[in-house]
């Protein structure tokens, strides 16, 4: 089984404003029990590429005490976040930001915590380089960048539905496709992020979890 099957892509997508992301359903309740062990009880969360916003107004609801801000580069998902914020009428969800990891400042100044869900595989390799550097910029000492999705180990062979949900990203962009966990933690810890935690979560994806250092 692929990691979450066919991806929602917002550039893809059209019809309505409101966007459903199948896979959101099904991993968002294993992300919630994870999150409640790493998410402090208060301050802003800055959700990376948030999609079509389902995940962010979820979590919303499960962390009210918390500062949701979602983002996107495209104005497709864009709209999409904002329809599923107007209709769950949260006080603590933020309008969405257009937000582009590879580029070199945010408009935001500082999160206590930062989720990308499901993007660096749906992206060129710049946009983890970039999510690396903005986390460095607004995390502070030993506040988390969370990451989900599914990935390759070092001498691991993928799983055939992993290895299939491979070759099709590839084909839908050269740039795209799952990427090493070694090489993600590498370039995190150039930007002064150490790896903390990782855990297997269902359908062969992983929750990978750093924390910031202090210098």
């Amino acid at each position: 089984m692929a990691g979450d099957s066919t991806p929602w892509i917002a550039a893809e997508a059209g019809g309505e404003a409101k966007k459903i992301a199948p896979a959101t359903a099904r991993n968002r309740d294993p992300i919630v029990a994870l999150l409640r062990t790493i998410l402090p009880k208060a301050g802003t969360v800055l959700e990376v590429a948030s999609g079509s916003g389902e995940h962010l107004v979820h979590f919303a609801e499960m962390f009210l005490g918390l500062d949701w801000q979602p983002s996107d580069p495209e104005p497709t998902a864009l709209a999409s976040i904002a329809a599923w914020s107007a209709e769950a009428c949260l006080p603590n969800v933020a309008p969405p930001l257009k937000l582009d990891a590879m580029a070199s400042n945010w408009p935001l100044a500082r999160a206590d915590a930062i989720l990308c869900i499901n993007m660096i595989h749906i992206a060129p390799w710049a946009a983890t380089l970039g999510l690396m550097a903005g986390a460095r910029r607004l995390l502070g000492a030993g506040a988390p960048l969370y990451l989900y999705g599914p990935f390759r180990q070092t001498g691991v062979p993928l799983s055939p539905g992993n290895a299939a949900f491979d070759i099709s990203l590839k084909s839908r962009d050269p740039q795209w496709g799952l990427r090493c966990e070694h090489d993600v933690a590498t370039v995190a810890a150039a930007h002064g992020l150490t790896l903390a935690e990782r855990h297997a979560m269902p359908a062969n994806n992983v929750s990978l979890i750093f924390r910031r250092r202090s210098v």
